[in-house]
């Protein structure tokens, strides 16, 4: 029953996807009336995805940290681990 509520569901959002769309741009204003120049500028991607990637390399690096912290304690105790990938 949940495989056929998922699947609904990511059709659902497949075909609404489609359905709403983003208005086109207004079109630039007429150099001849004094109006500015150049076309409608993109927003800049380049802040958020740096701070995305900060981010993510902080959490990859708390969870290798935690990883190892945890395999020291368990090899102080005197734990045999079978597999060195297996806290990973």
């Amino acid at each position: 029953m949940k495989k056929y509520i998922y699947c609904s569901l990511i059709a659902l959002f497949l075909c609404l996807s489609v359905a709403v769309m983003a208005d086109p741009p207004t079109p630039p204003p007429d150099p001849s009336s004094g109006g500015g120049h150049g076309g409608p500028v993109g927003a800049p991607i380049d802040g958020g995805l740096g701070i995305l990637m900060v981010m993510g390399v902080a959490y990859g690096g708390r969870k290798f940290h935690q990883a190892r912290k945890s395999k020291k304690k368990l090899a102080k105790e005197g734990q045999a681990i079978n597999d060195p990938g297996e806290l990973f």
